[in-house]
């Protein structure tokens, strides 16, 4: 059974930084990619940034890019996403989410589509307020 676990949420002041881990368990092999979204209150959940197994291609959304990096440690099966100058508008719960799809796999893949990912975490909340 595969299983993804996300941690590193709270409260957090604006302006400030947190990093954000997720774990995943019973994927043999490894997660051709890793991916991160989140869903704001009253709003669908929308796309943050990915890492293929390499980390040679990441992928952001343009409201994050300055201000977000995503990593992962395959050895751990773990990838970590660092927000830097937090704004209110970072509120909301992260999600990990993988594909079933090996390393291996070299064929098309949309990193920002949620449709392209097959097991999800609970998530956790980040909360940006003063």
């Amino acid at each position: 059974q595969v299983r993804l676990e996300e941690s590193g949420g709270g409260l957090f002041q604006p302006g400030g930084s947190l990093s954000l881990s997720c774990v995943v368990s019973g994927l043999t092999g490894g997660a051709y990619a890793m991916g991160w979204f989140r869903q704001a209150p009253g709003k669908e959940r929308e796309f943050v940034a990915a890492i293929n197994w390499s980390g040679g291609i990441q992928k952001y959304a343009d409201s994050v890019e300055d201000r977000f990096t995503i990593s992962r440690e395959n050895a751990e099966d773990r990838a970590y996403l660092r927000l830097y100058r937090l704004i209110p508008e970072d509120t909301g719960v992260f999600y990990c989410a993988v594909p079933d799809k090996s390393p291996f796999y070299s064929g098309v893949f949309d990193y920002t589509a949620a449709s392209s990912y097959d097991y999800w975490g609970q998530g956790t909340q980040v909360t940006v307020s003063a």
